[in-house]
């Protein structure tokens, strides 16, 4: 598997390529979806409480023969409802009818009113043992600095916004998890090809996929697999979805990954002048 594991700062392991389930429904049931990413080797499922979806992730985990143990998945608190989080994680466990869940996060900072007691009762689930590991998403370099104040399990992943157009403003919030032993777990990748195009990372892009004779969104998943990141992404196309596996396999050099970053530092200040 072109996509080596990444080991967590509590001992646990995960699939380093996610399969995101935030757009599943827009022109494919999220069951066929989920199937489809299971048939090409993708086997880490992250969605969350306010996808209302995590119904149809179980089915297609049960209806895929493959061992519980072989699917890495991860869910989020997001205060749908207003539900706390404890209450939320059990509607969570049963929505998807599982037994326990590899990775249960705080979807954004914004939800807590109090980030180290809203960490401290995220804690009491991984002590339960029915979350194996605990993380956020969304959360600043002030957020993390609260919440380590209390914590007794630092924050396994921090799932953020990441692609070149992001990629500066992004770096204290890098640099703090690497100090901390915290993967980042990076969203919203292919968006310079998706949502941008025509932007000035297209050109450092273009090229490196001429030469590799790859599309340009595997450049951009190996380019954040570059990053140390582990890509949340999706497709309701299998064959895209097959290569996004195999990108796990291409190597860029040091110039690729500087022409890229200068092009996404070039974006973001365009766009920052156009505001």
């Amino acid at each position: 598997m072109p996509w080596e594991s990444v080991k967590l700062n509590d001992g646990n392991v995960m699939p380093s390529i996610a399969y995101g389930t935030w757009r599943t429904g827009k022109g494919q049931p999220p069951i066929d979806s989920l199937k489809q990413a299971f048939s090409v080797g993708l086997l880490h499922v992250d969605t969350a409480q306010n996808y209302t979806n995590e119904p149809e992730a179980g089915i297609a985990i049960r209806e895929s023969g493959i061992p519980r143990e072989q699917i890495f998945v991860t869910t989020k608190w997001s205060r749908l409802g207003g539900l706390d989080i404890a209450t939320s994680f059990k509607n969570s466990l049963k929505n998807l009818g599982l037994d326990y869940i590899d990775l249960y996060l705080i979807h954004g900072a914004e939800l807590c009113d109090d980030i180290p007691k809203c960490w401290q009762e995220m804690e009491k689930i991984k002590d339960s043992g029915l979350a194996k590991s605990i993380g956020v998403s969304n959360f600043e370099v002030p957020d993390l600095e609260q919440l380590f104040t209390v914590a007794k399990h630092i924050p396994v992943v921090n799932q953020i916004l990441f692609h070149p157009y992001v990629y500066k403003e992004q770096v204290p919030i890098l640099e703090l998890c690497a100090k901390k032993d915290i993967v980042i777990e990076a969203y919203s990748p292919l968006i310079p090809v998706t949502k941008r195009p025509g932007g000035p990372v297209d050109k450092p892009v273009g090229v490196v996929a001429r030469r590799l004779g790859v599309p340009m969104d595997q450049v951009l998943l190996a380019w954040a697999k570059a990053k140390w990141t582990v890509p949340v992404t999706m497709s309701t196309k299998k064959e895209r979805l097959q290569g996004y596996v195999d990108a796990g396999d291409l190597v860029l050099t040091p110039e690729d990954i500087t022409a890229i970053d200068e092009g996404g530092e070039k974006g973001a200040r365009a766009k920052m002048n156009a505001v």
